[in-house]
């Protein structure tokens, strides 16, 4: 039986990933925004950075908990059981 999953599940999966992987970046290597864009809004005392990782664990988490509901959705709507 072929399971189609919805493109929301995709892009939820992949927004998921991406802030995913930025969160780990911005908290293993902090200044590495301020670097790319020239930029030092904090006055480099690394509060911006701390913030960012913040609203980045927040997105991760809940883009991560969207994707699993579709993905159980999907499951569902097919008749697999839930898992």
């Amino acid at each position: 039986m072929k399971r189609q999953f919805r493109l929301r599940l995709w892009l939820e999966a992949g927004m998921a990933t991406t802030t995913g992987v930025l969160f780990v970046i911005t908290l293993v290597w902090r200044d590495w925004i301020e670097r790319a864009f020239g930029l030092e809004l904090d006055g480099g005392n690394g509060s911006l950075e701390w913030l960012i990782v913040g609203v980045l664990f927040v997105a991760t988490i809940a883009l991560f908990v969207l994707a699993r509901y579709e993905w159980r959705r999907s499951r569902a709507a097919v008749g697999f059981p839930p898992g």
